[in-house]
């Protein structure tokens, strides 16, 4: 190996792309920007999301951030505030009227923490696998409520169209 014979390996190094060199480069005349307009001339650049002068679609959609917008309607109860409430049917009206939810919720679940000491009947009230195991163990039920059918279209049940003749 001598000095005069050492060089880079084939791939590593890339020739520099001369533009605006004649029209036999390939590159001349536009020098491979196109024809006319912002991006053809030296300079020419707009902000990252720049929409032509446009109210762009970041300043557009609201400013939500991460707050759930079901948070207020979903709420949570432990298994051992299960104990304030008379043995009986659980349900959300019964927790609504222990002040163990607000009353705005609409849905609420019951997740493992403390101990069930009572034999309670669960009504259309979601349970974790712990607080399920928890409300048997105590001797009580889970009953599942039927969720409502989905609604029908009246449009759908009209067979003859007034109007039409057959």
């Amino acid at each position: 190996m001598r000095l005069n014979t050492i060089k880079p390996s084939d791939g590593s190094k890339k020739e520099v792309k001369r533009v605006g060199r004649g029209i036999g480069s390939g590159f001349g005349k536009t020098a491979g920007r196109g024809h006319k307009g912002q991006k053809s001339r030296t300079g020419g650049f707009h902000k990252v999301g720049f929409e032509g002068g446009q109210m762009p679609i970041q300043r557009r959609l609201p400013k939500r951030g991460f707050r759930s917008m079901s948070k207020p309607y979903n709420a949570k109860v432990r298994t051992s505030e299960l104990n304030k409430l008379e043995a009986g049917i659980v349900d959300l009206l019964s927790l609504k009227a222990a002040n163990l939810i607000p009353n705005i919720s609409l849905n609420a679940k019951i997740f493992l923490s403390g101990e069930v000491n009572k034999k309670l009947t669960i009504r259309g009230i979601g349970l974790t696998k712990g607080a399920l195991k928890a409300v048997k163990d105590a001797g009580g039920k889970v009953e599942e409520v039927a969720k409502a059918a989905p609604k029908v279209d009246k449009k759908d049940l009209i067979k003859d169209k007034p109007g039409k003749k057959t």
